[in-house]
């Protein structure tokens, strides 16, 4: 049986991008995030410690988006995933979405997003 679990739309300020400006100034970032994983046995037992803290992965992802610091929204997110993978081991895939709405582009555009899965194993 495979279940999914999300975090939608978190938002958090970090200092990333090619730019100096942008890693000196900062700016908001929104982050995805889908989980799939066998979670039945939580769904039989009704307990934490057998399904997937999202209160812990939530916790994750903030400390990486706003105390590290990349160049590229690839490496932000391929990073996010991976340490999803590392730490919460029912977790079998993920993908992480990083959307940059001030990007240094002279154009009418919503955001920027990038997009990194990863499946446990790979």
């Amino acid at each position: 049986m495979s279940h999914r679990v999300s975090l939608k739309n978190m938002v958090f300020y970090g200092f990333h991008g090619v730019y100096e400006f942008e890693r000196e100034l900062g700016q908001r970032f929104y982050v995805d995030l889908d989980m799939k994983g066998d979670l039945s046995q939580a769904g039989k037992s009704d307990r934490l410690e057998e399904t997937v803290d999202y209160v812990s992965i939530y916790n994750q992802t903030k400390d990486i988006v706003e105390n590290q610091r990349f160049q590229l929204l690839e490496a932000l997110s391929y990073h996010i995933a991976e340490e999803v993978l590392r730490v919460h081991p029912l977790v079998e895939e993920v993908a992480v979405r990083v959307r940059k709405p001030s990007v240094p582009i002279a154009a009418a555009l919503d955001y920027v997003e990038v997009e990194a899965v990863r499946r446990r194993g790979q």
